[in-house]
Order: C-alpha cells, then structure tokens, then sequence
C-alpha cells in the first residue's frame, strides 16, 4: 500500500547539512546510543527526557523536549519510529508525537558521507505531509531549531 512518504517532492522538504570534524562512524555512533543522543539532541535551551529508547530498525525513541518559557516547565512530546538503519550510512525514521494517528507526522532520512580529510558531511532531509504543513514548520522556526540541533551534536562530539 502506497502512503505519502513514497514520493519525494520539494514542496514538502526541508534539508539540512552540517559538516562535522569528525569520521562517519564516530558520528553515526552518537545516533545511535540513546545516552548520547538525549545528551545532545534537540533545539538549543531544551533538555532530554528519554522515556523509551530502542535505537534499532523497527524501534522506537519516545521522549520529551523540555523547556522553561515565561517561568513554566512546557514538555514536548516526541516520538521517532525507525524505520532503516544501515550502519555508517543511513538512518531513516518516521518523526512526530506519540498519538499514533498524529495527522503532521514526518520522514526524517539522516546520511552520513565521510570526506577524504576524516570529515562527516551530515543531511537531514524532513519529508512533510504536505506543502502547508512545511510551510507552518519552518514558520515556527523548525529549521532554525534543527541547525541548533546539529551544533549540539558538533559540540558534543567536539569534547
């Protein structure tokens, strides 16, 4: 059965790249460790709170975001459905809240490209339901939060 993700379409798309001084593996190790990957995930100013982590094809990451705004805790939901993972390579996972008919849920296909210099050159491609749903994402600033997201990972490979 056909769904909305087999076709790839730019109208929907968002494409995020970070080159990072470090090897592939090194990098896709750090998605892979669900210690790691609360340690560093997620927009600048929110922690991690791993509810469940099953980092392998066919698992699943819930958690929350978690933030202080106006002098209230706010949590964000969050649930990430891994769909492929091919080491070094690839990862390739479904990406919204826990509510499994969430209607804005999205692809997310990350890839790891080591250069000749030892360097990883990362991409994020997020694949939205529908040319209105990115444009209300990057309104809110999903762009924005996911390049902070991907500094978080240089820095915590940096140390």
């Amino acid at each position: 059965m056909a769904t909305l993700f087999d076709t790839w379409s730019l109208d929907r798309e968002i494409v995020l790249v970070k080159l990072l001084n470090h090897s592939r593996d090194k990098v896709f190790a750090a998605w892979m460790d669900p210690t790691a990957l609360a340690e560093w995930y997620g927009p600048a100013g929110l922690g991690i709170e791993s509810h469940e982590a099953d980092i392998r094809e066919g698992g699943l990451w819930r958690f929350d975001m978690v933030g202080v705004f106006e002098g209230q805790e706010q949590r964000f939901p969050n649930l990430m459905r891994f769909l492929e993972i091919v080491p070094n390579e690839r990862i390739v996972m479904d990406y919204g809240t826990p509510d499994p008919d969430d209607p804005d849920r999205f692809r997310v296909t990350v890839t790891f490209d080591e250069q000749a210099d030892g360097k990883t050159v990362l991409t994020l491609r997020q694949l939205h339901p529908s040319p209105a749903r990115r444009r209300i994402v990057i309104g809110f600033g999903a762009v924005e939060y996911g390049l902070q997201t991907l500094d978080g990972l240089a820095a915590w490979l940096d140390r």
